[in-house]
């Protein structure tokens, strides 16, 4: 990891509230850090109040309640002009009449720079994204990852304090989509910049993020490392929000230390208990975590293949047992399991958590 930027700063919310009308509550008081130099992603559904938030940030929507902090310097009352931020949209919003140079030295011509340093640093941006040879070109010449990195430099010419993203590869297509974030996380890292990230694509944020805040209802369901959310999910929403899993109703048969015995139907299985108690809970299992026998001897319980699907690099199963309907994925493409065949269903003995009921 790159040191961090100079010029990088933290961004604090304290107890902060943001509501429309008279009842309309798009954040309801959340607290938030994201360390100067780091990559902290927003993740969550529509209507989830992640967008608002990063609109807080930039000074585009004002706070209702709480505090909200760059660096050391409040700016909560700011507008967008004093917080020393920069915004890349979802819909890039570059000026098509300009060439891709000009759209990049927009924004410096108001900071008081000459036109030589207008020049040179925004020559300076576009080598940084890997267009230097680009400057002439109008935006509709370039393709949309392109486009996207045209967006980057323009921000990141401006040297700001923070930079948001706004849902910044929603209009790529997949492949470019994967190669654009990696671009994006490697400028990052290598500038030490501090990130505030928007999306609603979970692979997308657990690729580029070092802190990842699922938000879900205007409030802060979770937040933690990308690691930390998919393996130590909170609750039955996070574990599903965060990847895909199973959640299977089950019931802790006993708890002994920091160690539970699970029982669905005849099936056992000892995991982390997670400071649970006997009862009621349910098993959070990834697809990927589904362990599926043809041998009817092996340990696990009944099921059946309703369907299989291949994908090219594994098999998708949707499989039939006690508790209903369970989706798996297998790496086994030579050998897949008929539709229709009975197995032996087990999960990894790693992987499968437990979350509250």
């Amino acid at each position: 990891m790159a040191s961090i930027n100079a010029k990088a700063a933290s961004v604090s919310f304290r107890n902060v509230t943001k509501i429309y009308g008279r009842d309309v509550v798009a954040v309801d008081s959340i607290n938030l850090e994201v360390a100067a130099g780091t990559l902290v992603t927003l993740l969550g559904p529509s209507g989830c109040g992640k967008t608002t938030t990063l609109r807080m940030i930039a000074g585009l929507e004002m706070a209702s309640r709480g505090q909200i902090l760059i660096g050391d310097r409040d700016v909560t009352s700011l507008p967008a002009t004093d917080r020393d931020v920069s915004m890349v949209f979802q819909s890039y919003a570059l000026f098509p009449h300009m060439t891709v140079l000009e759209n990049v030295s927009y924004g410096l011509k108001f900071s008081g720079f000459g036109k030589a340093e207008t020049r040179e640093r925004a020559e300076a941006g576009l080598a940084l994204v890997g267009l230097s040879k680009f400057g002439a070109r109008l935006p509709s010449e370039l393709s949309g990852g392109q486009q996207q990195r045209v967006a980057v430099a323009r921000a990141l010419v401006l040297e700001p304090q923070v930079l948001l993203f706004d849902e910044p590869l929603s209009n790529l297509d997949a492949k470019l989509r994967r190669q654009v974030r990696e671009e994006i996380r490697e400028i990052q890292q290598n500038l030490g910049l501090t990130v505030v990230y928007v999306t609603h694509d979970q692979e997308e944020a657990l690729a580029v993020s070092d802190e990842i805040v699922v938000m879900r209802n205007a409030a802060i369901a979770q937040k933690g490392t990308p690691r930390q959310l998919y393996e130590e999910p909170a609750d039955a929403f996070v574990a599903d929000f965060i990847g895909e899993a199973n959640l299977i109703p089950c019931e802790i048969l006993t708890v002994s230390g920091d160690q539970a015995e699970v029982g669905i139907a005849d099936y056992r299985q000892r995991l982390a208990a997670r400071a649970m108690a006997p009862g009621p809970a349910r098993l959070a299992v990834r697809p990927s975590r589904v362990r599926l026998d043809a041998d009817m001897a092996a340990p696990g319980m009944a099921a059946r293949i309703v369907k299989a699907t291949y994908v090219g690099s594994r098999m998708e199963y949707t499989v039939e047992a006690p508790f209903g309907t369970l989706f798996a994925v297998l790496d086994d493409v030579t050998q897949p399991l008929r539709v229709g065949s009975e197995v032996r269903l087990s999960f990894a003995q790693n992987g499968p958590v437990l979350v509250p009921a």
